[in-house]
């Protein structure tokens, strides 16, 4: 990415040794702290979205998935990202089928200074989500699961342009997967999530050039 070193002033690219020693030297705070400081650099407006998707992880070796039993073949990442700036600010990496509803917390707690409005979709439809956005300061607009007449009617009484907003979630995930990748090339899971967190790194220094 010449106009990246060319911001950072990078003459040279280090070796590739190099470049995996540091990588696996820094653990996956460091890199959430720079996910953090890169937020600071964007102009954010606290209206952030809430959306999952798969990342495939058995493309780096099927040998390895194979002798290591495999059997999940996706990572689930959540996202956190502003609909102003397409920022992403935080994510969430589990190999495991975690519901939507028991990821939310924990982000939504990481990153209270910096939501005002929560969109998600059904799968966040959970009261101890609702209630913890409120305890935080946080404005839940997220659907209701219809099984009644009256969530059809919460439903419909949702602000439409500001929900629609959410939108952005799905343009960034693709964007991710486009530019970066849909699938992780490192062998481990611990650096798989790493990997995942510098891809959301790199899209928002990419997107403050």
């Amino acid at each position: 990415m010449p106009r990246i070193r060319r911001a950072i002033e990078l003459e040279e690219l280090p070796s590739p040794s190099t470049l995996c020693k540091a990588f696996n030297r820094l653990g996956m705070a460091v890199w959430r702290v720079l996910l953090n400081i890169s937020i600071t650099l964007l102009p954010t407006n606290g209206v952030v979205g809430i959306d999952a998707s798969g990342f495939d992880r058995s493309h780096a070796s099927k040998h390895y998935t194979k002798r290591t039993k495999l059997t999940i073949q996706q990572l689930k990442v959540t996202l956190l990202v502003d609909t102003r700036s397409n920022a992403i600010i935080d994510l969430h990496v589990t190999t495991t089928r975690k519901h939507d509803s028991q990821i939310a917390p924990s982000l939504i707690k990481r990153n209270t200074g910096e939501v005002v409005i929560l969109l998600g979709d059904k799968g966040y439809d959970d009261q101890k989500v609702r209630a913890l956005d409120r305890k935080t300061g946080v404005r839940p607009l997220i659907k209701h699961r219809e099984f009644s007449s009256l969530h059809k009617a919460w439903n419909a009484r949702l602000d439409a342009d500001l929900y629609g907003q959410r939108s952005q979630n799905e343009t960034v995930n693709s964007r991710l997967k486009r530019k970066y990748g849909a699938f992780v090339r490192s062998r481990h899971w611990w650096k798989q999530f790493r990997e995942l967190a510098v891809g959301c790194l790199t899209h928002n220094i990419d997107k403050i050039l």
